[in-house]
């Protein structure tokens, strides 16, 4: 069965071309994704295909579109007046941003109004992958983001980090409208529409992709273990990712649960007396707990200094490029992944 028909409409064929392409290289837009150059080929089409979401533009709009059978129309807005052209019913988006911003704004409107659309099963086997460590500043969160920006060279990669404090917003210079806490309320209140909800929120850097990490340790605190474990299989179920990247934080509810989950753990450790310790007592508790097989799927890496410059450059590509991405090029090339 197919998926769903998401309608790209704008008279400007190199836009909509190009944001279709973009659409469907992002794996987790759950719908097959159509361009349209003009209403007459749009009208043809929509006879034979039902269609889900329409995005399009203003200068495409017309009562004939009005008259077929969509199940959401967004307008495609240039900054016009759209009571001045009888569009103001339609929610809209700002054509000249972001395709990341635009199509948040877009799934959004989708996700508060049509909950229940049917989702079809994705075909790819999504691993999952865990960065952990008892072990403070041993340079976790600088690997997760090296590895996830050089897996997603060759995959579809979805980065989420858990920790209390990601410092992102600070880091990257950038405010984020929503982050993951809000997808677990979302998720709390709707039986269904989370994947939509999720499209509303991911940015990417680079090709990989992420969910803003929350801002409020709190909140982060509130989520249970299997509130965990549901998102998480929602994701795997109907995004088309390779590979979920967990940047993960002590203070997670059902911790071990998670890491169970995981497919494969990288430890990133400090070779000192007080890490040993640290590491020593992790260890301990986990044989207590019986869970042994956590350790013998976790991989410890001693991760290189590497000093990061703002100002300098993109900070993840820094990374990518620097010490740290080297020494991942050379882990995933030991493990057959490059």
């Amino acid at each position: 069965m197919k998926k769903n028909i998401f309608a790209v409409c704008d008279l400007d064929s190199s836009y909509a071309c190009n944001l279709t392409d973009y659409l469907n290289e992002k794996r987790s837009t759950p719908f097959e994704v159509q361009a349209f150059t003009n209403v007459e080929s749009l009208q043809e089409f929509a006879k034979d295909h039902p269609i889900e979401l329409l995005l399009i533009s203003t200068r495409a709009m017309c009562n004939e579109i009005r008259e077929l059978s969509i199940g959401r129309i967004v307008i495609l807005s240039e900054g016009e007046r759209l009571q001045d052209l009888n569009l103001d019913q339609y929610p809209f988006v700002y054509k000249y941003q972001s395709s990341d911003q635009l199509i948040c704004e877009v799934m959004e409107y989708y996700a508060e109004t049509h909950p229940h659309t049917y989702l079809f099963p994705s075909v790819t086997k999504t691993a999952i992958i865990g960065v952990y460590s008892p072990i403070a500043r041993a340079r976790k969160t600088s690997f997760a983001l090296a590895l996830g920006e050089i897996l997603a060279e060759t995959k579809q990669v979805l980065y989420l980090n858990l920790e209390e404090y990601s410092g992102f917003e600070d880091l990257f210079d950038i405010h984020y409208r929503a982050d993951i806490t809000d997808l677990i309320y979302f998720a709390r209140q709707k039986e269904d529409g989370l994947v939509f909800k999720l499209n509303s929120v991911i940015q990417s850097f680079h090709g990989l992709h992420y969910i803003p990490p929350a801002f409020f340790s709190a909140d982060l605190r509130d989520v249970t273990g299997e509130e965990w474990m549901n998102f998480l299989q929602e994701i795997a179920t109907y995004c088309e990712y390779d590979v979920i990247l967990l940047d993960l934080g002590s203070q997670l509810d059902d911790l071990f649960g998670i890491l169970q989950k995981c497919d494969k753990i990288y430890m990133p450790v400090q070779d000192d007396l007080m890490a040993s310790a640290k590491l020593s007592q992790y260890e301990k508790v986990l044989e207590m707990m019986e869970l042994q097989e956590i350790m013998e799927k976790t991989k410890k890496l001693y991760v290189p200094a590497q000093t990061l410059v703002k100002g300098e450059g993109d900070i993840t590509q820094q990374l990518v490029w620097g010490e740290t991405g080297n020494y991942v090029r050379k882990l995933l090339w030991e493990e057959g992944e490059v």
